[in-house]
């Protein structure tokens, strides 16, 4: 919506364009009608005896300017043309994209009719299903997980066996239809600089890595105290709170020790937005047999 001043502005130059239209029309009509002869130039000549003629336009293209006219009036009585004058049709572009998506969504229905009601892991061994949900993933999930599902720094992984939330079919789906947020304290202002340091060469050795600083024995400790509710009594994560394993040497926020650092003492807060309300429960399906496809050894579980 345009602000009055711009909308009287476009309705002023529109009419002015329209009345200066008619009127060299008319003009070009009666000039023609005025003289007779087709001899009147231009006064350009040529080549000594090539001469310019100025004469009217031809009958024909005259009135292929004249419907033009009638063209556009009949056009911005029925269509938004003036300003913010909405047209006696009511059309818009909103109106119009609405329209569209609501053909394009019963086309897509008729096509993902047949996948309803059946089990993503099912749906994984279904090259057709795969193939729409390649297409759905590419769409809505690619930019963060990248195009082959490997992630990278702050995303997931989706084809290893490390999953946050749990790898399971129902999780999967859980974790696509409802999203997920996952937020690691920040414990520098607890922990302390050496604190932080002593955390870090713990954590390192549960994949079995040496920090270059900090007491293990030490880090233990606040693990026990600050760390155990979330990532589990040994370091295998938990699920239940998106926890992760900090013993399998996966990183979701890189691994060097400098990352590691970060991660423990200013925290880290993810967020994996919900797509169900926006793409459906069938699409959501299609979309969980894709990922549960980018891992074989989730698949093979569905093979009779």
């Amino acid at each position: 919506m345009m602000s009055p001043a711009v909308s009287w502005f476009v309705i002023a130059l529109t009419t002015l364009n329209t009345v200066a239209a008619v009127w060299l029309l008319v003009w070009m009509r009666k000039r023609r009608g005025e003289s007779a002869t087709t001899q009147d130039t231009t006064g350009h000549v040529w080549d000594g005896d090539l001469r310019e003629y100025n004469n009217p336009l031809p009958r024909w293209w005259l009135w292929m300017f004249v419907l033009s006219v009638i063209f556009a009036i009949i056009y911005v009585v029925l269509y938004p043309g003036l300003g913010n004058v909405k047209g006696t049709l009511g059309w818009t572009q909103i109106k119009q994209w609405e329209t569209m998506q609501a053909e394009q969504e019963r086309s897509a229905q008729v096509i993902l009719a047949r996948f309803a009601e059946r089990d993503p892991g099912e749906l994984a061994l279904d090259p057709a299903a795969v193939a729409i949900g390649r297409n759905l993933y590419a769409n809505n999930c690619a930019m963060c997980h990248g195009s082959d599902g490997r992630g990278g720094s702050g995303f997931p992984n989706l084809t290893d066996a490390d999953w946050l939330w749990g790898g399971a079919t129902e999780a999967i789906r859980t974790s696509i239809y409802e999203g997920r947020v996952g937020i690691m304290a920040p414990w520098g202002e607890v922990l302390g600089e050496q604190g932080v340091d002593d955390a870090v060469a713990y954590v390192m050795s549960l994949s079995g890595r040496a920090a270059p600083t900090g007491d293990i024995a030490a880090g233990k400790n606040h693990y026990a105290t600050y760390c155990i509710a979330c990532h589990g009594e040994n370091g295998q994560g938990n699920p239940d709170v998106g926890g992760p394993n900090l013993t399998d040497n996966v990183w979701l926020h890189g691994g060097s020790v400098a990352n590691i650092r970060s991660t423990i003492a200013n925290g880290r807060q993810n967020a994996m937005p919900a797509q169900g309300e926006r793409l459906g429960d069938i699409r959501i399906s299609l979309l969980t047999a894709y990922v549960l496809s980018l891992g074989e050894t989730r698949v093979a579980e569905y093979r009779p």
